[in-house]
Order: C-alpha cells, then structure tokens, then sequence
C-alpha cells in the first residue's frame, strides 16, 4: 500500500493529459454525471451509454462531440480505451463482463456486484483478458484519508486500536439495496485501508422501517487481528447529515468531519496513561491538519486514466472489490441471523 500512496502523491492535473485516451461512461443518471463531468474536465470524455431519451437529448446540447449510444453493444463496437459503469448495481456484472471480454480496462461503480462470487468472476475474467478492474472505492483516493494513513505509518497515533464512521442523511433510499450495502462500502474500504488488514469477525443488527427486507440503519462491528476494532452506523432515515470518521491511536486521535463547512481534519493529542497501576486520561492540544481539497473523484478518474496503457492498478483494485464484498456479505448474514446469533467469522478468499 506504501508503493500505491507514492504513485497516487505523483498524480499530475495537467490539463494537457492523456489527450490520446478515450473513455465512455455508461450511465447518466445522478453520479454518472459527476463522471461525465469530470472525464469531460479531464479531455477524455468520448462516449456515454444511456437509455433515457431526455438525459440523451441533454447530453448532446453539452457535449456535441461525444458519441452517445443506448446500449453497451453498440458502445463496444468503437474504439474506447476504458469504460466507467455508474448504473443500477444488479447491472452491473453484465456490462462489466461484457466490457471485460471485449479487451477494455473498466471502473465499476460500488458495490460492484450483488454477490462476491460475482466480483471474483469479474476479477478472474479481468485478469485472463489482462485489464484492468477498478471498483469506485472513491474515498480511498480522498486526500485527507491519504493524510491520516500517512500519520498512521509514520507512527504519530501510535498503535491502531479503534476506528469509527457515522455515515448518516436523510437521503436516497434504494429499492435494490439495504442502507448497508448502499453507504459502507466506502467506510469498509477505509477500514480495509487503514488497517492493512481483513476481518476476523463481523456482527451487525439494524431496523427494518421502509421496506420488508431491506434495513434503513445498522450498526455493525469488525474485529481485526491485533485487537482493531471498528465500527460503521449508517442511516438514509436521520435528520440531518453526518459523515464522521474517528481514528483512535495508542498515542494520538483524528477527527474528519466530511459534512461540515471546511471538511475538518482534527488531530487530538490525547490518550491513556498509566500512573499507579491506574488508567488516567492525558489530555494534549488540538490542532487541525492541512490537507490537499483536489476532489478525490477527480484524483480516483485521473488514476483510471494513467492506467489505461495496462499499468497494473494498486489502489481501489479487484483484489480490494472482492473483500468489501465479502464483507457486506457477512454483515448481511449477521443481520438477518438476528439479535440472538449476530457474530460471523469471515475467512479471505486467496488473491
């Protein structure tokens, strides 16, 4: 991960790259668009799949040198370097595999599949056809969680003992998805960042309010070797919105605030000491940490971009897609088992 932060720090914004790329997105619905945007921004926008008319007829006044088509057949016949998928997610499998089989590197949106089994199809079939997979784990590419793995590494939190995130809003609730599998992907893949590391167990229980089936707010805890803990509370029923990540160290605490104005990075210079054989609270300075504010779905597409000559993906990559996976699975075994048997232990599929 050392190798995929150094690569990620060299990330150039020159305008002028990558001229000779051509990506297509498919899907231009609420954050295809921040997709097409971008790859527009970046001079590599070439082609959108979308099936509504209206969202067509509206690309084409913005955007009148990009092909646009209304399937991924006809997109496959033209000579895009990459693809990026921003559709609903039970779609996804099949137009990454059929990206994948037509010899074309490809960033699916998360969750990439409904199933881990899917995922590590997609990820065989990438690597039989040698492209490139990226899932939009978009957070890792985020500079203030760069900033906050970087004082991890270096040692200034002392050991990782405790992390959470509340991912709170009252926003779109999904039809295909519970909460879970809709908002903590990001969070998991944080954690799978952080810790270097995979679960051991996992034991989640929420609410079921809206739909039959479908929980609106879970709470889940993941136990990692070395005695990290983690968890997620996630809701689309609250309030008011809260994206709140929290790093407990042995030596020192961080604080993100991805909701509020400035997007706080906080460092506590706070812990535990020992005096008398008794646990006593030190309580240190506050400081906030200076970080980088480029978007991260800016630095996550430019990436995608510098990896479409086949350079090997380190960051957001197949391995990394087929573990959050596995991960919502568990949680999702550990909700509908119900309160009385919530604990499941999660074995790593071999990379």
């Amino acid at each position: 991960m050392e190798r995929a932060n150094t690569m990620l720090n060299q990330i150039n914004l020159n305008q002028d790259f990558g001229r000779s790329r051509k990506v297509c997105v498919v899907g231009a619905g609420r954050w295809g668009k921040n997709h097409i945007k971008t790859f527009a921004d970046l001079g590599v926008l070439a082609g959108v799949v979308e099936t509504n008319q209206d969202a067509l007829l509206s690309l084409r006044k913005q955007y009148p040198d990009v092909k646009l088509f209304t399937n991924i057949e006809h997109a496959l016949e033209h000579d895009f370097d990459g693809f990026t998928i921003a559709t609903p997610v039970h779609t996804h499998f099949d137009v990454a595999k059929a990206i994948i089989e037509s010899g074309r590197h490809v960033l699916v949106e998360k969750p990439i599949t409904m199933k881990s089994t899917e995922a590590l199809e997609l990820k065989r079939l990438a690597e039989q056809n040698k492209v490139n997979l990226m899932v939009g784990h978009v957070l890792l590419f985020h500079p203030a969680f760069r900033k906050i793995k970087e004082l991890i590494d270096n040692g200034i939190l002392g050991e990782l003992q405790y992390v959470y995130s509340n991912r709170l809003n009252l926003g779109t609730i999904r039809t295909e998805e519970n909460v879970f599998w809709s908002f903590a992907p990001h969070d998991i893949s944080l954690f799978q960042y952080l810790t270097d590391s995979f679960p051991q167990v996992i034991a989640s229980s929420g609410a079921m309010i809206i739909q039959d089936g479908l929980h609106d707010t879970t709470i889940t805890t993941i136990k990692y070797p070395g005695n990290v803990t983690g968890h997620i509370y996630v809701s689309w029923l609250h309030p008011f919105k809260e994206h709140r990540f929290v790093v407990i160290g042995s030596n020192g605490m961080i604080r993100f605030e991805d909701s509020m104005e400035g997007k706080p990075l906080v460092f506590y210079d706070k812990g535990v000491v020992w005096q008398a054989g008794k646990p006593q609270a030190r309580d240190g300075e506050v400081s906030h940490i200076d970080y980088d504010k480029t978007p991260p779905l800016t630095l996550e597409l430019k990436y995608f971009v510098d990896h479409l000559d086949g350079t090997p993906v380190e960051i957001a990559n197949a391995q990394n897609a087929v573990e959050v996976m596995q991960i919502l699975e568990g949680a999702t075994e550990s909700l509908m088992k119900g309160q009385d048997q919530t604990t499941v232990k999660l074995q790593k599929y071999a990379s």
